[in-house]
């Protein structure tokens, strides 16, 4: 019966890779230790034990061969639905990755240059002012679609911070617009948040960059990624609204009860508005994907932009977009503490980390980025590995990222000098 077992795991996770298409490689084949990675499953399984989490997956790969896969825990608390392979997650802006590489299709197209003003294409944004110390002002400069990608482009996201321009974001339902085309329209009569190139702040800028691909492509942003993008590197369940004919694999999405500390149900399935006539297809965090589709995107990315004969960007231009492009003076201001400032940057829809961490484990030039429901990726060319972490939880008070990547590189024992 034991035997019985083992082999249904086996297959379940031959099965799994075969998907990926990152075939299963035993760790010592590529650099790395068994017995560390199996650190890993008990960590994250006495966080779902505790109650902390509902259910976490947990994926890592090296030289393009999947060396780790587990899950537990729940995909839905409400039924008790177990998490399995092709279990669909919220990544939010695990998305803003996605929709920069489809930009960058366009930009190696020659349909725009990275320093043209977004005006050029979206003239909604032609007359924004900025606003400063209470009175609207002219922009120094029109805001470029480099600034746009690397959030400098003077916009904000009206949910995380309370000053008067997020004010006005909220005042005009700029998340809750029908459509991107609607948000632009509004978006142009709210003055910027600083002059562009001058501060890195999180925006609304790759929900704005969607709308420029519809306008340069001149299709829908959910028919433009999937014919551009998801078809050749068959990602085949990643999208903005959950199809009815796979909602029973959409589970739940939680936060922490501020009174008794326990999970409660945020976000269920069949009333989520990522599976009910989705008609805002956000670049900035409307995507549902899987651990499958997710691991063959970051994988592409690993390989300089191909995978399994598709060609999606040229290494030269993932070179560009994973160089920081933070203006001088300028910090990103996440992932770094007290002494460690200036490790971490910003490029083209991803984080940058341009020095060696000094407060986790990793390597200069990793690039890397998450979403509000816990979830991360990341991908370190130096050591030719990717690790992917799925969770489902908002505003997750718990160290999980960072132990999660300290987890996988101390597993790591013939490292790349």
């Amino acid at each position: 019966m034991k035997r019985l077992l083992v082999c249904l795991v086996i297959l379940s996770v031959a099965q799994f890779g075969y998907a990926a298409d990152l075939r299963r490689a035993k760790p010592e084949s590529v650099g790395m230790s068994s017995e560390r990675l199996e650190r890993i499953r008990p960590f994250m399984a006495k966080y779902v034990e505790e109650g902390k989490l509902a259910g976490v997956m947990t994926a890592v790969a090296r030289k393009g061969k999947l060396v780790h896969l587990e899950k537990v825990g729940k995909l839905n608390i409400e039924t008790g639905e177990p998490l399995k392979d092709d279990s669909l997650f919220r990544i939010y802006s695990m998305s803003k990755p996605i929709v920069t590489v489809a930009a960058m299709m366009l930009h190696e197209q020659g349909r725009f240059r990275l320093d043209d003003p977004v005006a050029d294409y979206l003239p909604e944004f032609k007359d924004t002012m900025v606003l400063v110390d209470g009175v609207e002002v002219p922009q120094t400069h029109p805001f470029t679609i480099r600034e746009l990608m690397s959030h400098q482009a003077g916009l904000t996201y009206g949910v995380f911070s309370d000053t008067p321009v997020d004010r006005l974001y909220r005042a005009a339902g700029i998340l809750r617009n029908k459509n991107l085309e609607e948000m632009v329209t509004e978006l142009g009569k709210i003055p910027l948040l600083n002059q562009p190139g001058t501060k890195w702040v999180y925006s609304v800028s790759v929900d704005v960059l969607g709308r420029l691909i519809e306008v340069i492509a001149g299709q829908p942003l959910d028919v433009y990624l999937q014919e551009q993008l998801f078809a050749p590197l068959r990602m085949v369940d990643t999208f903005f609204e959950v199809p009815r004919d796979k909602l029973e694999r959409f589970g739940t999405n939680h936060i922490k009860d501020p009174e008794t500390g326990a999970l409660k149900v945020f976000d269920s399935p069949e009333t989520s508005q990522f599976a009910n006539n989705v008609t805002f297809f956000s670049g900035g965090g409307g995507l549902v994907s899987t651990m499958a589709d997710y691991l063959r995107f970051a994988q592409m990315l690993a390989n300089g932009g191909e995978l399994d004969g598709a060609r999606i960007i040229s290494p030269k231009t993932l070179q560009v977009m994973t160089r920081n492009h933070l203006a001088p003076g300028v910090t990103s201001g996440f992932g770094e503490r007290p002494g460690t400032t200036g490790t971490f940057a910003f490029g083209l829809g991803f984080g940058v980390a341009v020095e060696e961490p000094l407060s986790n484990l990793g390597s200069a030039g990793e690039f890397t980025w998450g979403g509000a429901a816990g979830t991360i990726f990341w991908v370190d060319p130096k050591e030719d590995l990717i690790a992917v972490l799925m969770v489902q939880m908002m505003r997750n008070p718990y160290p999980l990222r960072t132990q999660f990547k300290n987890l996988v590189y101390q597993a790591v024992t013939q490292a790349n000098d």
